[in-house]
């Protein structure tokens, strides 16, 4: 616990880093994956479209012991035109029905009003809305849309520089796309309360973003004047020291908005709440992801494409490469002293081994006299046959050199007394 506990601090100092700068093709084509898939829903099964986009009819009550099929076929048998659109609601005890038709007059919303109370005996409420009306709310979610972007190339291009400004507008159409893409795909209802929680991530996601810009700006600051490290190596080190605070703030925002989506709209049965908590959760996600594995790996390709970083990176690479050598070269260094001190161990054992051969045939200090005889040349010498004294040296020999053989003397030092020496 006290490791995971210590890992920012761990990753701010840069003792821990994970590598999402060098890791951005990979980044980039889960991406690319992921809005090739979304266009393809798009233009294939399109988006569901809300009645307050649309325009239509909603007639809303609640039976049990019923199915999709028999609340459809009641609807059509009262007048509704074309196949009605009808899902079952969740939560509130007794299962709630909703029919959503296409824009009906006066008698046909009371015929099928009437054909639904009197099959269910249920109360059934009405919600009109024109097609005029919706395309009201399209076009002017549309133009808030706009507005939001220009607004934030704007900030960022005067709080910071308009490359970080590019990359945050290049990260917020992304998250749009995924996000559109996946309400295509599974199926979910566009309303308006799903536009207001787009607008909402988008905002969510920025504030993520400016954050590690910030941080970006303050570790690149002076990097120029250096060959410390590359512009992608410092923008790498800020995307680490604020991780875990993108992750905190991530998951501290999904609780709540999943608690809206599970309770509120899945056991509650609260469908504007479903709308809203959906896109929600599904920016959120979108919006951490992108932050720290899209919007710096933007910025750091756009910035090493300058003069200037690119002449860094070769400072950098130089300096590494200087650094490589000499470490390699210490290394050498020292296994050559390893050698030499082998070497010269050995050196000194077959010195050693070579002075104590001399040694046996020169000088063996005092021989006892058993061994030798007397040292004078007389009568012990010749008092032993010659057969005797051959057998005593081949006996020296064979007993594997217990006793040292006494070199041979010159012819001057026999003739010489013994204890005398020459003048």
């Amino acid at each position: 616990m006290s490791r995971l506990g210590d890992i920012g601090g761990r990753l701010y100092r840069g003792e821990v880093s994970f590598d999402f700068i060098d890791r951005k093709r990979v980044f980039y084509l889960i991406s690319a994956s992921l809005i090739v898939i979304s266009l393809v829903a798009l233009l294939v099964r399109g988006l569901n479209y809300s009645v307050e986009f649309k325009g239509g009819t909603l007639f809303q009550f609640k039976a049990a012991n019923t199915t999709v099929s028999d609340v459809g076929a009641t609807a059509k048998a009262g007048g509704a035109p074309d196949d009605p659109i009808v899902q079952q609601l969740t939560g509130g005890g007794v299962p709630g029905w909703q029919v959503q038709t296409q824009p009906l007059t006066e008698k046909q919303v009371t015929s099928i009003q009437d054909a639904l109370s009197s099959r269910f005996h249920a109360q059934v409420s009405i919600n009109s809305v024109g097609a005029s009306w919706g395309k009201d709310i399209s076009q002017k979610a549309l133009e808030g849309l706009i507005f939001f972007l220009v607004a934030i190339v704007l900030y960022l291009t005067i709080a910071f520089e308009w490359k970080m400004a590019a990359a945050a507008i290049i990260k917020l159409l992304h998250d749009i796309l995924i996000a559109v893409g996946i309400y295509a795909l599974i199926g979910f209802e566009v309303s308006p309360a799903s536009v207001i929680g787009l607008l909402t991530i988008l905002g969510y996601s920025l504030y993520d973003t400016v954050v590690v810009f910030d941080k970006v700006r303050e570790n690149t600051a002076g990097l120029l004047g250096g060959a410390r490290m590359t512009y992608s190596q410092s923008a790498n080190l800020a995307v680490n020291q604020t991780l875990v605070r993108s992750i905190n703030t991530a998951i501290i925002g999904l609780l709540p908005v999943a608690a809206i989506l599970f309770v509120g709209a899945g056991l509650l049965g609260a469908g504007t709440l479903k709308d809203l908590a959906l896109v929600l959760f599904v920016g959120m996600l979108l919006g951490t992801y992108s932050s720290i594995c899209i919007a710096t790996p933007l910025l750091a390709s756009f910035k090493e494409r300058e003069p200037q970083y690119q002449a860094l990176a070769r400072r950098v690479a130089a300096r590494e490469a200087s650094a490589r050598a000499e470490r390699r070269q210490a290394k050498k260094a020292k296994a050559g002293v390893a050698v030499a001190g082998v070497t010269a161990i050995g050196s000194g054992e077959v010195g050693h081994s070579a002075a104590a051969v001399e040694g046996d045939g020169i000088d063996q200090g005092p021989v006892p006299a058993a061994a030798t005889g007397p040292p004078s040349g007389g009568s012990a010498r010749g008092s032993a046959p010659r057969g005797q004294q051959g057998q005593g040296r081949q006996g020296q020999q064979r007993s594997g050199g217990s006793q040292r053989q006494q070199p041979r003397r010159s012819s001057a030092a026999k003739r010489r007394p013994s204890g005398k020496k020459k003048r």
